[in-house]
């Protein structure tokens, strides 16, 4: 972003951040009085601890940016329920952590462990107990989303509109949720898919949602804008997986080598069988031995390192690289093509955020 954005911009982006974590840890102090917990149980309590200390981990918070800058996109005025939907959203970011990491069997996420392994190492030899407290605690983070859209300080009308872009989002992802899984039953997936679990998986709740509720909460009715958000939407959201998936196969470098592998370990999808683009892109172009090597390799928890240095070498040997980083630019690019449109329908300044926006991953490319 610092390539992309001015000062002042970036400034109130971190300002966003900033305000939005304060009152993150404010809402956790006072969620003791949100509703009864049961006395004197000790699970509780420590359920709300371990959401906290996920939640609290931070991320780039790229939600809660979006959802203020959509915002912006209509008024430089505070506007209310916005708070409210940047903790929903945060929250319901949280309940999809979670279990995410129950489906990947993943022992971190953002720098610490993930909420089942903290229940693992706290309950060892008692799996299912372990399991069933990690699946409630991501119940528990999704309820809290919705009640936290209900007790907003603005009009019933508005706490109904922004409610009903949550619940719809929720539903959606659960959806990709799902496709995701089946993405990984097919040998060779069509990229179309793999464009259409990203949309639902993560585009609609990390930048659609927001941008929706962004719009709503700002007075603007975002129902005859609906095309032309998903589209900018889905666009960034591909760009951003497609990057993803490439540092998770050919390793991070120079700025983003602390957080990506703090996060989750280079070979992460080769060793969990996930068929990423990057996955795909490699089985496309490896043949005869080349391609048994790569489908020997996925799903195998225990690849060694030689063998995934070996896929790697498959893949820059057939520029399976050099095309993923053209791809994540072209979507980029056309993100911020789709951007620039909006200059008709709202405040120019605010639409240069989002026209500048997708480019920033391709600034951070290795």
């Amino acid at each position: 972003m610092h390539a992309t954005v001015n000062a002042a911009t970036l400034e109130r982006v971190l300002g966003h951040r900033t305000r939005f974590d304060a009152r993150f840890g404010q809402y956790f102090d006072s969620i003791a009085g949100r509703f009864d917990l049961p006395v004197p149980s000790r699970y509780v309590p420590r359920c709300l601890d371990l959401l906290r200390d996920l939640s609290m981990r931070g991320g780039k918070r790229l939600r809660v940016v979006l959802l203020y800058e959509a915002a912006r996109l209509v008024t430089t005025e505070e506007v209310p329920g916005l708070a409210e939907a940047a903790l929903s959203i945060e929250l319901l970011q949280t309940h999809g952590l979670v279990h995410d990491d129950i489906i990947d069997d993943a022992p971190l996420r953002r720098g610490g462990p993930s909420t089942y392994y903290a229940y693992r190492r706290e309950f060892p030899g008692h799996g299912a107990t372990a399991l069933g407290l990690a699946v409630l605690a991501g119940d528990l983070a999704g309820f809290l989303s919705t009640q936290v859209l209900l007790e907003a300080e603005a009009p019933v009308a508005l706490r109904q509109a922004l409610l009903g872009v949550h619940t719809r989002t929720a539903a959606e992802t659960v959806a990709g949720q799902i496709a995701d899984l089946e993405r990984d039953a097919h040998a060779l997936p069509d990229e179309e898919f793999l464009h259409t679990v990203t949309d639902f998986k993560s585009a609609r709740y990390s930048i659609l949602a927001p941008l929706t509720m962004g719009l709503l909460a700002a007075g603007e009715d975002p129902a005859p804008h609906r095309a032309r958000l998903h589209r900018y939407a889905r666009l960034v959201g591909i760009s951003e997986q497609m990057r993803d998936d490439c540092l998770d196969l050919f390793g991070p470098s120079g700025d983003d080598a602390a957080p990506v592998v703090a996060d989750k370990s280079t070979g992460a999808d080769i060793r969990s069988g996930r068929r990423t683009y990057a996955v795909r892109a490699v089985l496309a172009a490896a043949t005869g031995a080349d391609a048994a090597l790569v489908e020997a390799a996925l799903g195998d928890p225990r690849c060694p390192d030689a063998t995934l240095e070996r896929i790697r070498e498959i893949a820059r040997a057939a520029g399976v690289d050099g095309r993923l980083k053209a791809e994540v630019r072209r979507h980029a690019e056309e993100a911020a093509a789709e951007a620039a449109s909006w200059e008709p329908y709202w405040r120019a300044e605010a639409v240069e955020f989002f026209r500048s926006l997708p480019m920033w991953n391709v600034d951070r490319m290795p």
